[in-house]
Order: structure tokens, then sequence, then C-alpha cells
């Protein structure tokens, strides 16, 4: 009987499971895709590269849909079967409520496991696909876009302007005037035409330009005396100009230099990376004293044995032997306490900007295991509170959900960002969303094993009534004792 009602829960999960996974997939990536859509339209990038683009980000966000996608089913599942009364038929039958849950609860746990395996080997590698995929795509130059009365120099050593343009798709150009950079001196060549036809050549590797009615304009500068120089005008009836486009062509940069990215490493990388900057900062450390060491004068007594350092930390010099304070003497300390507080201030931030790098380093390590733990949490949190509500379908778990995700979508940031500041430790605060979930999960739990009427008024008049019960009792005992008196 328990293996059929466990083949049960599981096939009731599964559907809301994966229905709510796609759809938080398709909403994370809506919001990838905004982020960087500046950076993608217009660039008429194929699409083979945006499938790429879509592809690698879809698994960038798994690690943090999976949570989501966890609550949200094991909430509907659980919603479901108390709002048909199967979850009180199987209480009745004798079997326990941590049982009923085991099924779905060893699932979450092999997808906390699954996430963390995902984190360590796959997403670093996606990352470095991804991003590297994506600074190409930024150095991309926009698609070619000749406007009318614009300049246009997106074609390398040329400037282009076209009065009018004309034909089903543009391709007809009326007052053309191109502007040659490519030589020594600038704009030295200028064409004009009465009009043209614009085309591409070669598998549109190449811009082709047929100008009729038009003049070039050469000048011919002197050696001697540039205010002598002379034009060269020379008249055509066609002329064909042909540009080349590689510039436009989408070049791939190396992997490799992506490799030593923080979000391209695995914990055993971002170990030994961790473990390389902390032994930095500590030599920058030992050296704070050496360098602040040039702006003082040291007389060592070590010769003089123990007891007459002792004697010589106690001496004071009398005023009357101190040198006249002079206005010199006044401008060289404070040029010198100026100068202190300059190599100080530039020591501290140098110190500051290293252990930052560090926290950046560790926050990745405490993220492949946060995010894999808060699968757990989610499914925690979503099955109790599902058998509470007794309420399936998408209205009111839905509701649910997005509350719990977005306290934990919050605390999460906010915790990173405390510790990338150094505000608090990284490991806390990167464990600080699992720690704020926790408490309301096993609380959930608590009251779900009861058949605790959470969402029911009787249950919050009888919790009120249990609050008020022992301050009316302490505020009645003073009354009593005076009466006795």
């Amino acid at each position: 009987m328990l293996k059929k009602i466990d083949k049960l829960i599981l096939r009731a999960v599964a559907g809301p499971f994966f229905l709510t996974f796609a759809v938080v997939q398709f909403i994370l990536l809506c919001q990838f895709l905004l982020k960087y859509l500046d950076d993608i339209i217009g660039k008429d990038l194929g699409a083979g590269v945006l499938l790429q683009l879509l592809g690698f980000f879809s698994v960038l966000i798994v690690p943090t849909s999976l949570p989501l996608a966890v609550l949200l089913s094991s909430l509907m599942t659980y919603g479901g079967l108390g709002e048909h009364h199967e979850l009180t038929a199987i209480k009745a039958s004798g079997i326990a409520l941590t049982r009923i849950l085991r099924p779905v609860a060893l699932l979450s746990a092999g997808l906390a496991v699954g996430s963390f395996w995902f984190n360590q080997y796959v997403v670093p590698m996606a990352n470095l696909k991804a991003y590297s995929l994506l600074w190409d795509v930024r150095q991309q130059k926009l698609a070619l876009d000749i406007r009318e009365g614009v300049f246009y120099n997106g074609i390398p050593g040329y400037t282009i302007k076209v009065d009018r343009k004309t034909g089903a798709n543009g391709d007809r150009l009326h007052g053309v005037m191109i502007y040659d950079q490519t030589g020594k001196n600038g704009n030295s060549t200028v064409l004009l035409a009465d009009s043209g036809r614009m085309f591409t050549r070669f598998g549109g590797g190449y811009l082709g330009l047929e100008l009729f009615k038009g003049a070039s304009y050469v000048e011919q500068p002197d050696v001697q005396n540039r205010a002598a120089a002379t034009f060269i005008r020379q008249g055509f009836d066609h002329n064909t100009i042909t540009f080349s486009l590689n510039s436009f062509s989408l070049s791939r940069t190396k992997e490799e230099l992506f490799s030593e990215n923080r979000m391209m490493l695995n914990i055993p990388q971002l170990q030994v990376a961790v473990d390389s900057v902390q032994r930095h900062l500590a030599t920058e450390r030992r050296n704070v004293p050496v360098q602040l060491g040039s702006f003082y004068t040291f007389v060592r007594f070590d010769t003089l044995g123990a007891a007459r350092n002792r004697a010589v930390e106690g001496w004071v010099v009398p005023a009357s032997k101190l040198p006249p304070l002079t206005a010199s003497i006044v401008q060289q300390a404070t040029n010198r306490a100026r100068n202190i507080r300059s190599s100080t201030g530039a020591t501290a931030e140098r110190l500051n900007s290293i252990a930052r790098t560090s926290a950046e380093f560790r926050i990745e390590i405490y993220r492949k295991y946060a995010q894999s733990m808060a699968v757990f949490l989610m499914f925690l949190i979503g099955a109790p509170l599902g058998a509470i509500i007794k309420k399936g379908g998408l209205g009111v778990p839905i509701l649910v959900s997005i509350l719990f995700f977005i306290i934990y979508y919050v605390v999460s940031i906010m915790g990173e960002k405390y510790g990338r500041e150094l505000v608090m430790p990284v490991g806390v605060g990167m464990w600080l969303s699992d720690m704020v979930l926790l408490p309301p999960g096993l609380f959930f739990l608590y009251q779900a094993y009861n058949d605790s009427g959470l969402l029911e008024l009787d249950f919050w008049r009888r919790l009120a009534s249990h609050i008020r019960q022992p301050w009316l009792k302490k505020m009645a005992e003073p009354e009593e004792e005076m009466a006795v008196a």
C-alpha cells in the first residue's frame, strides 16, 4: 500500500514540477534577455548565435529556478491532495504525515544533490561559453544601416551620406556623398553622385555601391606649400565601389582568456584562488609597518639590555630642552603628517580591495552549497504548507510561492552584498537566506504534523487567548494581594 501511495504522490508532483520549472525558466530567461537586449538588437547575429545565447543562459538560471519549482510543485501537490480529502483518507489509515512527505522529500534531496553537481561542473562551463560569446556580441558592430541625411561611418575608412533612399528595400540612393579616409591625408578624396544602387556581393561579404552621374575630387597637396594644394576633378557616368564587410562579422575571442574569472571556476579552483589571495593579503599586511617606518626616525636600545630599555621607555624630556617651535618645523611636521595620512589611506584601500577580491571568490564557493540547500528548504516549506492550506491549482499556491521566493531572493542578495562589502562574514551572508527559511519550514512541518488549522480563525483566537492569559493573571495578582491586605 505504501508503495502505491508513493507512486501516487510522485505522479502527482511530476506534472506541476515540470510545468512550473518550464514557466520559471522562461520568466528568468526573459529577464536575462531584457538585461542584455541593447547588446543584441540590430547586429544581425543570426539564428545560430541567438540560439547559443539562449541555450547557455537557460543553463545558468537552472540553480535559481529549481528551488522555486520545488516550492510551487510541492505546495500544489499536497494542497491538491488536501483539497480532495485524499490526504485525510491516507492519514485515517494510520499513516503519519512524515511518511506521506517522504517520497517528495527524497526527490527533493536528490534534486539538491543534483543541483550541487550542476553548480560544480556544468554552470562554470556554461558561464565560460555564455559570457565569452556575450563579450564578442558586445564588440560586434551594428548591422549596416545607412540612413537618410545622416553621416554613416560604420565602414572603416569611409564616411557615407545619402540624401534620400527609395525602392522596396531602400537600395536606391539619391544624393550620395562619400569621404575616402583611407589615405594618409584624411579626407583627400570625395565622391559625389546624383544617384546610386546598393547591393551585396560575394555571398554578403562585401557591399557594392553602383554610382551614376557623379564626380570625384582628389586633393593633391604641395609638400613645400600646403596652401598651394591642387584639386583633381574627374567626372563619371557610371562607377562601382566595393567595401569589405569583414568588420561586421562576429569574431570569436579565445575562451582561455576568460577562464580565470571566478564565475568560470569550480570549488577546488576557487579554493586555490582564495588561498593565493589570502597569502597576498597577509604579505601586504606585514609590509605596512615597513612602509610606515620610512616616515619616522627610530633609535634602538637593544644593545643596552632589557632593564635599560625599560628605563629608557620612562624617560621624559623637559620642555626647556626641546628645540624652539618655529614655522619651518611646524610646516615639516604638517607635511609629514599629511604624507602619512595619504600613505595609510592608499594602503587601507589596497588592503580592502584585496580582501573584497577574496570575499568574491568565497562567495562563489558558498553559493554552490547555499543554492543546493535551498532546494530542500523550499520543499520543507511548500509540502507542509500545502497540507495546511489544502488548496491546489494555480491560485493560492502561486501567491504563497511568490511571497517566499521574494523573501529568499531579497535576503540572498542582501547577504551577498553584505559579504562582498565585508559588513558581515561571507559564510554568514551567503547562508543567511537558508537560515531565514529554515525556521518557517520547521514551524510549518510541526503545525502540519499536529493537524493545526494555521489558516483558520479559531487557531488565531486560541493563540491570542493563550497569549492573553499570562498577562491577565499577572495583572490580577496585585489586586488579590491588595484585597488580602
